[in-house]
């Protein structure tokens, strides 16, 4: 007669069990993007039959033609103007990890005392709300006026444009954290250090990360559109030459490797979620 414990997988058929489950999941997912990829290239060429005479509409062939020519010059360096997409690419992810990595120094401290100090979040707070909702971009004037140099003003525009997305979303995270953690902390008589390091970091980490990753996805997105205006190097650089020069196949190459650049940045910080504690 069989027991009840036989009747219950063993831990060895659970792991397999769901190991195959994983594998069917991948393997479905790769199929739809298959057939997903396909529709959309198949709509694109319908799209653009007929308009490639002068050369102007971006055909997924012409496309591809051109970024095989782009990949393949990627590290061609004769300054000033013959310079490869590897170092326009370079020279935009120096500028947004700069203004980025300050921003979150800046913001990430500030966020955690104004979640915890209702005097000085009440105090402050009017300041945010006014300056969170300008555009980076309004700010790259002033970068100019006080600064004088365009390497400067582009990583405060980035600066500038991930401050707030981090900030508020320190501040919320610290809010979220249960009270009683705090109180029982208190109780035992922790010190503002330890509560800070051991309690609230920890617990307000998810909300940070998302700041970062909202906050990073929106830098490399303001970075194109301030290297337009200054920069002499850079993705935004290169996307103006290149429709300066009306070729249009050049700038789908470019906002191919911005989209997958962003891709791989978004990535990069959503990692930082494996150090967030597990209930």
């Amino acid at each position: 007669m069989t027991t009840a414990s036989e009747k219950k997988a063993s831990p060895q058929a659970l792991q397999d069990a769901a190991r195959r489950e994983r594998t069917q999941h991948r393997l479905r997912a790769v199929a739809l993007f298959v057939v997903a990829f396909a529709v959309f290239i198949g709509g694109w060429q319908l799209l653009t039959t007929g308009y490639d005479d002068g050369g102007l509409a971006p055909t997924p062939a012409a496309s591809w033609e051109r970024l095989v020519e782009v990949l393949a010059g990627a590290f061609t360096h004769n300054p000033p103007n013959d310079v490869g997409i590897l170092f326009h690419l370079l020279a935009s992810l120096q500028r947004v990890i700069l203004g980025f990595g300050l921003a979150a120094l800046a913001a990430i401290p500030l966020g955690l005392l104004l979640g915890t100090s209702k005097t000085i979040n009440a105090a402050l707070d009017p300041f945010i709300q006014v300056l969170r909702p300008v555009s980076p971009l309004a700010w790259l004037p002033i970068g100019l006026a006080l600064l004088r140099d365009a390497e400067g003003t582009a990583v405060f525009v980035i600066f500038m444009a991930s401050l707030w997305i981090i900030l508020i979303n320190t501040i919320d995270g610290v809010r979220r954290v249960n009270p009683l953690y705090l109180d029982l902390a208190r109780t035992l008589e922790a010190t503002s250090a330890n509560r800070t390091l051991k309690i609230l970091l920890p617990a307000t980490l998810p909300g940070i990360v998302t700041g970062l990753r909202t906050a990073l996805s929106t830098a490399w997105l303001v970075i194109v559109a301030a290297e337009m205006i200054v920069g002499n190097r850079g993705m935004g650089t290169f996307v103006w030459t290149e429709w300066n020069a009306m070729n249009i196949n050049s700038i789908v190459v470019a906002i191919l490797i911005i989209g997958v650049v962003g891709f791989v940045l978004d990535r990069s910080i959503a990692q930082l979620h494996r150090l967030t504690p597990k209930n």
